[in-house]
């Protein structure tokens, strides 16, 4: 992609590895560079520093936590946000995510925020301690389990991941490009500090877990038909530095205060917390650091530890933001993790495809032995995908080939579907048996003792609206409405293969005309794949 003229959207621009993208864009003269942070100080200070590097592209800034809601919020409402289904009680608009992205309309999302160490170091353990304590004491606050719901890892990063797809869709954006981690610079199990005595610490290996579990999400989203072109650069070693010098030491936002303390006795009791242990003055401690961002100020000696030989070592931002910006080119570096798992992974196979015929011929032999169809047991999931079968099935069971049925019109296919299944109950009963009602276009409805859709519900109210979700979403349709949407779709397939000239025998196309045996046999996991593919867009992009 030419990044000239295009708006970019750089989360996490204030930061050590953000400042150096939005200083390797500008040589590029992008038409406007967003820079967004968390506190909106810290954007106006990025773009304020970038300013005076000159140059016509617009610096624009924002500010919000891109995990976070909109407007105040309950911590009820925080966590149902996290964990209830996408849009349930919660819209999309509530996320600021969301808004930043569809009021931005970035031409390319550039992420340089640490996903993983924002959602990891929440802290799941501290907050299913504090539960379990209050438990044990028979106390338990909605407090403490709200907290834990908040914090739970997994939740939060997918609907982090869905929020960052919608987003990006509503706002028409080309690229995404990730800075992510490996969690240990690059050091593994043994890696000897990071904030506790365990090695390694139970949030560290949460945080490498949430980053190789983000970079499969958008592994996924990367393979997702009309998703962006998705990168993703990924640092094993220790980044650095952003500013050496002398001044003001900080640790975790916090000043450290210089103290006068003297030997005293240990005592019988100790307590990390002792305001008389010593006199706080009231001047902060001054040495020499180095800034490696998000890390923090690091001592000389520290600095000079965590980056030696066979330790983390380090990687400079400027070098993660050429790489990160030439992937967005189009220029393979070899660092696009994305690219390196869609070119490591086991795809289809030839083998397998040389026996899918056969597997299929044997159980099609088998069907004809035991006089039975093999359709759905809805072990694949969703239930639609089983109704969509058994629609497919009985449409096959009714009319036998395509021709037969086009020939048709929809109410005419409405009321032979009506009377076969009351003439051979023996087909709805085990469409039932799966836990798929059948819907008549009379209002009846053939179910057993228990359905999959609506899940768990006791006693629910029927209304149009749910009704019509229902059956859209696990209920065999034979009403006149779903019989037109069957012709619809027939008449679509056939002006698909018709398309196809006689004298085209490429291996272009896979749909042809003998792919549908000439409209012959109807086979309901073509047609239901067809569905799946064309309409709902659930295909795969790498074949």
């Amino acid at each position: 992609m030419d990044i000239e003229g295009k708006k970019i959207l750089v989360l996490g621009g204030y930061g050590l590895v953000g400042t150096a993208v939005c200083r390797e864009l500008l040589r590029r003269q992008p038409r406007e560079i967003q820079i967004h942070s968390l506190r909106q100080e810290e954007s106006e200070a990025a773009r304020d520093e970038l300013a005076r590097e000159g140059g016509e592209t617009t610096l624009s800034v924002s500010a919000g936590d891109i995990f976070g809601l909109v407007g105040e919020a309950t911590p009820r409402e925080r966590a149902r946000a996290q964990i209830g289904s996408l849009g349930d009680g919660v819209p999309l608009e509530r996320f600021l995510l969301y808004r930043l992205l569809v009021d931005a309309r970035p031409d390319v999302v550039i992420d340089c925020v640490n996903t993983a160490t924002g959602i990891a170091y929440r802290d799941a353990f501290r907050a299913a301690e504090l539960l379990a304590r209050e438990s044990e004491e028979g106390t338990v606050s909605p407090e403490a389990v709200e907290g834990l719901l908040e914090a739970l890892y997994v939740p939060r990063l997918i609907r982090h991941v869905e929020v960052l797809h919608h987003g990006m869709h509503e706002a028409g954006t080309r690229a995404y490009a990730k800075v992510g981690t490996s969690g240990t610079g690059g050091l593994g199990l043994n890696i000897p500090y990071t904030h506790s005595e365990e090695r390694p610490s139970r949030v560290l290996m949460s945080k490498s877990a949430i980053a190789g579990a983000q970079s499969m999400l958008l592994f996924l989203m990367a393979r997702t038909p009309g998703a962006p072109l998705v990168k993703e650069i990924k640092p094993a070693a220790a980044i650095a530095w952003k500013k050496i010098g002398f001044g003001p030491i900080h640790r975790r936002r916090q000043p450290i205060w210089r103290l006068e303390a003297e030997p005293r006795a240990l005592g019988p009791t100790f307590s990390t917390e002792d305001p008389g242990a010593a006199r706080v003055l009231d001047e902060v401690m001054e040495n020499v650091f180095v800034d490696s961002g998000e890390n923090g100020l690091f001592a000389l000696e520290e600095f000079a530890t965590v980056t030696s030989t066979e330790q983390m070592e380090f990687v400079t931002p400027e070098e993660i933001a050429h790489y990160l910006v030439l992937e967005i080119e189009g220029h393979a570096t070899g660092y696009d993790v994305i690219a390196a798992l869609d070119g490591s992974v086991l795809g289809p196979s030839y083998r397998a495809g040389a026996l899918r015929h056969a597997a299929l011929e044997r159980m099609r032999s088998l069907e004809e032995r035991h006089g039975v169809r093999s359709v759905a047991f809805e072990m694949l999931g969703p239930p639609r995908v089983s109704k969509l079968l058994y629609e497919a099935h009985l449409l096959r069971e009714t009319f036998g080939t395509l021709d037969a049925l086009e020939a048709l019109s929809a109410e005419q296919v409405r009321d032979q579907l009506d009377s076969l299944v009351r003439q051979r109950p023996e087909l709805t009963a085990e469409i039932a048996a799966v836990g798929l009602p059948v819907i008549l276009d009379n209002g009846e409805v053939i179910r057993g003792p228990q359905v999959l859709v609506p899940q768990d519900a006791r006693e629910v109210e029927v209304t149009p609206e749910k009704l019509e979700g229902w059956v859209r979403d696990g209920w065999v349709d034979l009403r006149l409405a779903s019989a037109e949407r069957w012709m619809e779709r027939l008449r679509r397939i056939r002006e698909e293969w018709e398309a196809i000239g006689s004298e085209d025998t490429s291996s272009r196309h896979v749909r042809n005309r003998s792919f549908w045996n000439d409209g012959g046999r109807i086979e309901p996991a073509k047609l239901v794949g067809w569905i799946l593919t064309v309409e709902e867009g659930g295909n795969r992009t790498k074949r």
